[in-house]
């Protein structure tokens, strides 16, 4: 009875209309539509050259003490983990094409974790997104989705380099082509059908399949968590024109994305109808910065508010104890490492494309009779996987925003914060 009253004094369930029981159904549901991320962002990052079962503890414990962190400290719901889309951001534009070591890409995430807290701290983050207008927002949830997608159908083998021309169709005769491409549709199918773990069974289908096949072979279920050692607090720091470039559009990045994911979430919980819910956002975005730099610490790329805690949130979940079953679940994950070996990069790319499609689906949003919002909407979209630059599209957007708008004689849409931006991001490009 003791403890069940320090439950209810915390986390406050029955001021939310919850109780214990549909709490701990909300953690294991959203664990479960969630779990994939441990088999997919290891095999992401492995491919900088970290050690892959440091990356599976790392991912595990980043996404356990990140939803704690949420549940404790905010009393949201909402459980962290890495952000699809800027760990493929964090292998393929900061290390592979910006040339970055691993370590000084971990560092890079942190100093942007670090600033996205003291921008919230200070409240300036309002500032910044009260100037930017949505539709510049929706272009770049949009491009990181087809920045996204462009990894996930070369990992799939669908999408292929060609000497000849920019791109071609790869080869449907490849088994691992065909599994990729099954198991998409069936990661579809089952989240149509509302199965929480759709994607982590897909993954797992596809993963048996390819050992029939003979392509991939099994190495275990169940071993003591590995050392994270490899990778615990690697980072290193440097004042490179490279590095601070990355660093301010990693800031722009998770203060959007994280930002919406964190009100769209909460609004679905039906978290933010009083001045006092409305001030606890603030705890929310202190948790998530504070979750980005707990999680580069760990060797991970960017945290993130997971969408998938909406599966949780449906099944009742209003509280922080949602999150802390969800980061007892991630802990007790860590002793499933071999199991994440087994899965190969053809099970887990379909789960890259899947969440691409979703992100790409909020450009239905864009005011499509007003050129001035959607065409600088469009060129942040396209520009991201065609310069394959987040930042440069970040760019190309805010500039083209403010000077189709200043041409077109429209200068109530603008305001001094979104030139002074435009003006640096144009700075960015020429001295880049």
């Amino acid at each position: 009875m003791a403890m069940a009253a320090i439950i209810e004094r915390w986390f406050k369930l029955s001021a939310r209309g919850s109780t214990l029981r549909t709490e701990v159904i909300a953690g294991v549901t959203t664990f479960f539509a969630m779990a994939y991320i441990i088999l997919v962002n290891p095999t992401i990052l492995a491919q900088t050259g970290m050690d892959p079962a440091a990356l599976f503890a790392g991912t595990c414990l980043t996404c356990a003490l990140g939803s704690l962190l949420m549940g404790l400290a905010a009393n949201y719901p909402i459980a962290m983990g890495p952000s699809m889309g800027l760990n493929v951001y964090f292998v393929y534009a900061m290390v592979k094409d910006a040339g970055l070591s691993w370590p000084l890409a971990l560092g890079a995430v942190f100093c942007a974790g670090l600033i996205f807290f003291s921008l919230v701290l200070f409240r300036v983050h309002r500032l910044i997104l009260n100037a930017t207008p949505v539709s510049l927002k929706i272009g770049l949830i949009a491009g990181i989705g087809l920045f996204l997608a462009l990894i996930a159908l070369h990992n799939m083998g669908v999408s292929l380099n060609d000497s000849s021309a920019l791109l071609r169709m790869g080869s449907f005769h490849s088994p691992t082509v065909l599994i990729s491409f099954l198991g998409f549709c069936l990661m579809v199918a089952l989240d149509v059908r509302q199965w929480p773990g759709g994607i982590f069974l897909s993954i797992v289908t596809m993963s048996l399949l390819g050992m029939l096949l003979g392509i991939n072979h099994y190495h275990g279920t169940f071993a003591l968590p590995a050392s994270v050692t490899p990778v615990l607090l690697k980072m290193e720091f440097s004042t490179d024109p490279t590095v601070l470039k990355i660093i301010f559009c990693l800031v722009f990045v998770i203060l959007f994305g994280d930002t919406g994911s964190l009100l769209a979430l909460s609004e679905l919980a039906g978290l933010t109808d009083n001045t006092q819910q409305k001030k606890q956002l603030t705890r929310g975005l202190l948790a998530d910065s504070s979750s980005v730099m707990l999680g580069a610490s760990l060797g991970c790329s960017p945290t993130t508010c997971f969408i998938e805690s909406g599966a949780g949130i449906r099944a009742g979940g209003r509280t922080g104890l949602t999150a802390f079953v969800v980061a007892l679940l991630f802990l007790c994950a860590l002793f499933f490492g071999p199991l994440a070996q087994s899965i190969p990069t053809f099970a887990t790319a379909p789960a890259l494309l899947f969440v691409s499609c979703m992100m790409i689906s909020c450009f239905s949003q864009i005011e499509w009779d007003d050129f001035t919002e959607s065409v600088p909407a469009a060129i942040t979209t396209i520009s991201m996987p065609f310069t394959f630059s987040i930042a440069d599209g970040i760019c190309l957007g805010f500039i083209s925003y403010v000077l189709i708008k200043l041409l077109s004689g429209k200068f109530a849409d603008l305001n001094p914060l979104l030139i002074l931006l435009s003006l640096l991001f144009a700075g960015y490009l020429w001295y880049g």
